[in-house]
C-alpha cells in the first residue's frame, strides 16, 4: 500500500516551485488562481524571494501548500495513494489532496492560519529547536526542568524532537540538552509552533474552520494529534484546531500507517525531510519524493 506525505513549514527554499510552473500549464493555472485568491504574488515570493521572505510564516504557508497540492495535481492519475498524511500544516496540504477540502477554501484556510500566527510570532520572542540522539522522554523531561513554557512540538523520532518556547527558556534546554544530545540546532521557524504560545491564534482559526465545507477524505488521513486515521468530518476540524497547541505525533503516525498496511511512503512537495524521517522510524520501508 502507497501512503503520500505532505511536509510542514521549514522545508521551504528559495525558487520552491518554479520547475513546476515552467513546465505544466495546469500548474501556472493553479498558480495565478493562487495570486489572485491571496490578494498578492505569492509566485513572486516563491520564485524570486530570499530565504528571509521565505522564512515569514504568513509567506512559508501557502507556498508550502501550494507546492505540496499544485504536484498532486500535475501527477494526474500517478497521484494514487492508499493513505495521506501531512506534518503541521502538511494536514491541511493532505486533506485537500484527497477531497475533503476544496483548493480555493483549503488556500484561504491556510491564508488565515499563517497571518494569525505570524501576528502572534511578531509579539513574543519565540522560537524551536530540533534535538537529535537523545531519547523522546528524555528531551520531554528536561524541558520540564526548565523556568519559563518550552515544550515538545514534534515527537519526529524516537531519537529527534523538536522543542518549541520562548526564547529564554528555549536557550536553556538547548544547553542542558546539549551534554547528551549529537546535535541541538535553532530552526528557520519565527514562532513556537504546537505550544501554548499558539493559543491566541485558536480563536480565530476556529472561527474560519466552521466557515470551511468539509467532506469525508477519499482515503484515510493520519492526523497529528494522535496519528490514527480519521474520516469523521467533525473529527477532522477538532483535530486540526487542537494540533495548534499540541505535539505532532508524526513517529507515532509513521508506525500506524505502516500497521495498517503501508509499504511505501512517497513525500510530496519541497524538500526529502519527511522521506528522512521515515528511513529513521523504520530502515526496511521504502521512501521517494516527487521533488521538483
Amino acid at each position: 500500500m502507497r501512503a503520500y506525505l505532505f511536509p510542514g513549514q521549514g522545508t521551504q527554499f528559495p525558487g520552491m516551485g518554479k520547475e513546476l510552473f515552467d513546465s505544466s500549464s495546469l500548474a501556472r493555472t493553479y498558480f495565478k488562481h493562487a495570486n489572485e485568491l491571496l490578494g498578492f504574488s505569492i509566485t513572486e515570493v516563491m520564485f524570486d524571494g530570499s530565504a528571509a521572505d521565505l522564512k515569514q510564516t504568513k509567506f512559508a504557508q501557502p507556498a508550502i501548500f501550494l507546492h505540496s497540492y499544485i504536484q498532486s495535481k500535475v501527477l494526474g492519475d500517478n497521484f494514487q495513494p492508499d493513505m495521506v498524511a501531512g506534518h503541521s500544516l502538511g494536514e491541511i496540504s493532505a486533506l485537500a489532496a484527497v477531497s475533503s477540502i476544496d483548493f480555493e477554501s483549503a488556500l484561504k484556510l491556510i491564508s488565515t492560519r499563517a497571518s494569525a500566527m505570524q501576528s502572534v510570532c511578531n509579539i513574543k520572542d519565540t522560537g524551536m529547536m530540533v534535538v537529535v540522539g537523545l531519547h523522546d522522554v528524555i528531551v520531554k523531561n528536561i524541558c520540564k526542568q526548565v523556568d519559563g513554557i518550552v515544550v515538545p512540538a514534534n515527537y519526529n523520532t524516537l531519537n529527534q524532537v523538536v522543542i518549541s518556547g520562548e526564547m529564554k527558556a528555549l536557550e536553556e534546554a538547548g544547553k542542558k540538552l546539549k551534554y547528551g544530545a549529537e546535535r541541538v540546532v535553532k530552526l528557520t521557524v519565527n514562532g513556537a509552533f504546537h505550544s501554548p504560545f499558539m493559543e491566541p491564534v485558536v480563536n480565530e482559526f476556529t472561527k474560519a474552520i466552521e466557515k470551511t465545507h468539509f467532506k469525508k477524505p477519499l482515503r484515510p488521513v493520519y492526523q497529528n494529534i494522535a496519528g490514527r486515521p480519521v474520516y469523521d468530518v467533525s473529527d477532522i476540524k477538532r483535530n486540526l484546531i487542537n494540533q495548534l497547541t499540541s505535539p505532532v505525533m508524526w513517529r507515532h503516525t509513521i508506525l500506524h500507517m505502516i500497521e495498517d498496511g503501508a509499504t511505501e511512503f512517497v513525500e510530496i512537495g519541497p524538500g526529502k525531510f519527511l522521506s528522512g524521517l521515515v528511513n529513521q522510524i523504520n530502515k526496511k520501508i521504502r521512501t521517494c519524493n516527487t521533488l521538483v
